[in-house]
C-alpha cells in the first residue's frame, strides 16, 4: 500500500466515524425521527452498530499498513538518493506540497464534523414546503376512505378527506388540529394552508399536506412557517374559481410552539 492510498483510507475511516457518531447521537436524543421514519429506527441503529464494529476492526489493519507504507517510502527515498540517475533535490516535492493533501483532509474532516456534530439538527422548513407542491401525494389513494373520529384527525387526515369527492364529505364538520402556516401559491391572499410534512421513508421524500384555511388578513397575525392550532368548520369556498372547493372557516387560530415531533407518518 502506498502512502497516498493509506492517507485516503484514513480519511474514509474518520469520515465514516463522524457519520456513525452523528446518527447515534440523533438516535439517543430522540431526533432521528427528524430524518428517518420511525419504522426504520432499529434498522438504522443496527447498521450503524455493525459499521462501528467494522471500523474498529479496520484500525489495527491500517496501523500495520501505515508501518509498511513508511518503510516503503524510506526505501524509495534511499534508492533515489544513492542510485544512478537520482533526480536533483529541486525536482522532489517541497514540504509545503507534501503537506497540502493533509491540510485538505483536515479541512474536509473539520467541516464535516461541524456540519454533523456541532450545527444543531433542524426540521424541514417552510422553504422546503414551498419547493414541493402541497397536497401532491403522501397519503392513502384518493379512493381509499379516511377513517377515524373527527376529534383524532390531524392535518394529514383532513387534507386527505378533502381530496375525496371534492371535499363534500368534510363540509359542515368541525376540526381541531395543528400545523405550520404555509401560504397558498395558487390561492388568493385570504387563504393559507395549515400543513404538516408527511414522511414515508425519510426527510428526503417528505411531502407537505395541508388544510386550506379561509382567514382574510392572516398575514397580519401569523408569519409563514409559524405553528398554529386551528379550530373551525368546513364550508364551501366562496371563491368558486379556486382549486379548493371546501375550506376551513376558523373559530380560532392560536400560535403554538413547534411540536417535538413535527412530522406525521
Amino acid at each position: 500500500m502506498s502512502r497516498e492510498q493509506f492517507d485516503r483510507y484514513w480519511r474514509g475511516l474518520v469520515l465514516s466515524g463522524l457519520g456513525i457518531a452523528a446518527i447515534m447521537w440523533l438516535a439517543s436524543t430522540g431526533r432521528l425521527g427528524w430524518y428517518v421514519h420511525p419504522r426504520y429506527f432499529w434498522f438504522t441503529v443496527t447498521i450503524c452498530g455493525i459499521a462501528a464494529i467494522a471500523l474498529c476492526a479496520a484500525v489495527p489493519v491500517l496501523h500495520r499498513a501505515s508501518r509498511a507504507a513508511r518503510a516503503v517510502d524510506h526505501d524509495h527515498d534511499h534508492d533515489h538518493d544513492h542510485g544512478p540517475g537520482a533526480p536533483p533535490a529541486r525536482a522532489r516535492r517541497s514540504p509545503v506540497q507534501r503537506a497540502l493533501p493533509t491540510i485538505g483532509a483536515a479541512l474536509l474532516i473539520a467541516s464535516t464534523a461541524a456540519a454533523l456534530l456541532i450545527a444543531p439538527p433542524t426540521t424541514l422548513s417552510v422553504a422546503a414546503a414551498q419547493q414541493r407542491q402541497v397536497n401532491s401525494g403522501s397519503g392513502p389513494a384518493d379512493g381509499s376512505p379516511v377513517t377515524g373520529e373527527d376529534a383524532d384527525r390531524d392535518a394529514r387526515d383532513w387534507a386527505m378527506l378533502l381530496r375525496q369527492g371534492g371535499g363534500a364529505e368534510a363540509q359542515g364538520r368541525t376540526a381541531n388540529f395543528i400545523g405550520f402556516v404555509l401560504p397558498g401559491t395558487d390561492e388568493p391572499g385570504d387563504v393559507f394552508f395549515a400543513a404538516r410534512f408527511v414522511v414515508s421513508c425519510c426527510a428526503v421524500d417528505a411531502q407537505p399536506l395541508g388544510v386550506p384555511v379561509l382567514m382574510p388578513g392572516w398575514e397580519r397575525d401569523h408569519r409563514e412557517g409559524t405553528w398554529v392550532q386551528v379550530e373551525g368548520v368546513f364550508v364551501a369556498n366562496p371563491d368558486v374559481a379556486s382549486d379548493q372547493p371546501v375550506v376551513l372557516r376558523p373559530f380560532s387560530v392560536t400560535p403554538i410552539d413547534e411540536p417535538e415531533d413535527p412530522y406525521v407518518y
